[in-house]
C-alpha cells in the first residue's frame, strides 16, 4: 500500500522518511497515488555541486561518476556530504488514477521537491553531461508522492531557463513574506547567484545591499540597477562583511554555495532584525551557537524552498525584470543557444 509522503519507497533504514533515508525504492511501478516523470535534466543544487566539484578538482569525469554512483547507491540524488540534491524537468510518464497532483501524460514538468527525497534512476551513463556545469541532462525516471510538488513548465520559457528559476524560487517568496514595514535595508549575501538576484528583486523599493565576491560580480550587478549599494566582501570574513555593510541590514538573506558564512550574517544583522539562511551549505548548530556567543538578538530561519505560490511568485519576477532575466540567461548561455536553434 502506498503511503502519501513516500514511506513505502524507503528501503533502510526503517520508519524513517525518504529525506532521511540511506536508500529509496526507484523502481518504475508505481501507486494508485504517484506519478512517474520521464527525467529530461537534473539542476544539482548549487552546494553540492560546488562541494563534488571541489572534491574531484574540477574534472567533470569524476563529478560524472560521483553523480551517477550516488544515484545508484541511493536510489536519489542525495549529497552524503552536503546533505542536499536539487531538482529536475521531464514529462509525465504515468499518473496514477488517485494522484491529487493534477498531471497528465504527456506535461512537461519541474519538481519543486529535493531530489534528496525523490525515486530516481539513470538510465543513460550521463552521456551527455561533461560534470562541468549544475544542470545535468539525463534519461532515466523519477517518482512522486501525493505530498510531492511539480508545475508544469511555462511555454514562453526554454526549459533550461525555467529549470534554474524553479530550482530557487522559494528564496524570493521568503524574502517578500519577510518584507515588513519595518524593514527598510536588506542585505543579499551571494546576491549575483539565482537566488540571490531574485532576492534582491523581492526587496525591491527597500535600501539593499548586493554582496558580492568579485570585482566581475560588482560590474554585474551595479549595472543591473537591482541593488542600491554593491560591495565586493568575503561572507566568510565577519569583521570584514560588517564594515562593509556598514548599518546593519534589518533582514539578511544568505544564498551563498559556501560554508561559513552564518557569523557574518549574524553580525550583519541589527538586533531584533532577521536572517534568512537560503543556502544548504549552513551550518546550523554553526548559526545558532554563533548567535548565542554573540549574544545577538536575531530571527534566524531555514529556508525550506516551499512558500505557497513561490513558483509563480518567481517566474513573475523573471518576466517583470529584465536585470534578472538577464543575470539568469548569461548563466545559461550556451544552453539557451541551444535551445533557440
Amino acid at each position: 500500500m502506498s503511503s502519501s509522503i513516500g514511506l513505502h519507497r524507503v528501503l533502510a533504514p526503517a520508519g524513517v522518511l525518504p529525506q532521511a533515508a540511506q536508500r529509496l525504492d526507484a523502481s518504475p511501478a508505481i501507486g494508485a497515488d504517484e506519478v512517474r516523470v520521464r527525467v529530461e535534466r537534473l539542476n544539482l543544487d548549487a552546494a553540492s555541486y560546488r562541494q563534488l566539484s571541489d572534491a574531484h578538482g574540477g574534472d567533470g569525469a569524476a563529478i560524472r561518476a560521483a553523480v551517477l554512483q550516488i544515484v545508484a547507491a541511493r536510489g536519489k540524488m542525495h549529497n552524503p556530504v552536503t546533505g542536499s540534491g536539487g531538482m529536475l524537468i521531464g514529462t509525465v510518464d504515468a499518473a496514477g488514477p488517485d494522484s491529487p497532483l493534477g498531471l497528465n501524460p504527456g506535461d512537461r514538468i519541474a519538481t519543486l521537491v529535493s531530489l534528496t527525497l525523490t525515486p530516481l534512476a539513470i538510465t543513460d551513463g550521463l552521456r551527455d553531461w561533461d560534470g562541468l556545469s549544475e544542470q545535468v541532462p539525463c534519461e532515466g525516471h523519477a517518482i512522486l508522492f501525493a505530498r510531492s510538488i511539480a508545475a508544469v513548465l511555462p511555454g514562453d520559457l526554454a526549459p533550461e531557463l525555467a529549470l534554474a528559476v524553479l530550482d530557487v524560487c522559494g528564496a524570493p517568496a521568503l524574502v517578500k513574506r519577510h518584507i515588513s514595514a519595518d524593514v527598510r535595508k536588506v542585505a543579499v549575501l551571494g546576491a549575483a547567484g539565482k537566488s540571490g538576484s531574485l532576492a534582491l528583486a523581492a526587496a525591491k523599493g527597500r535600501h539593499t545591499v548586493a554582496v558580492v565576491r568579485d570585482e566581475r560580480e560588482r560590474a554585474q550587478i551595479a549595472a543591473s540597477g537591482l541593488a542600491t549599494d554593491v560591495v565586493v566582501a568575503d561572507a566568510r570574513d565577519a569583521v570584514g562583511l560588517s564594515e562593509a555593510i556598514g548599518d546593519p541590514a534589518d533582514l539578511t538573506v544568505v544564498c551563498v554555495d559556501v560554508p561559513g558564512c552564518e557569523h557574518a550574517a549574524i553580525l550583519a544583522t541589527r538586533p531584533g532584525g532577521t536572517v534568512i539562511f537560503f543556502s544548504m551549505a549552513t551550518s546550523f548548530p554553526a548559526a545558532a551557537l554563533g548567535a548565542e556567543g554573540l549574544a545577538a538578538d536575531v530571527t534566524m530561519l531555514i529556508g525550506n524552498g516551499y512558500v505557497p505560490g513561490h513558483a509563480e511568485y518567481a517566474i513573475g519576477l523573471l518576466r517583470s525584470e529584465p536585470a534578472v532575466r538577464a543575470i539568469f540567461e548569461a548563466r545559461l548561455a550556451p544552453r539557451l543557444a541551444d535551445w533557440a536553434a
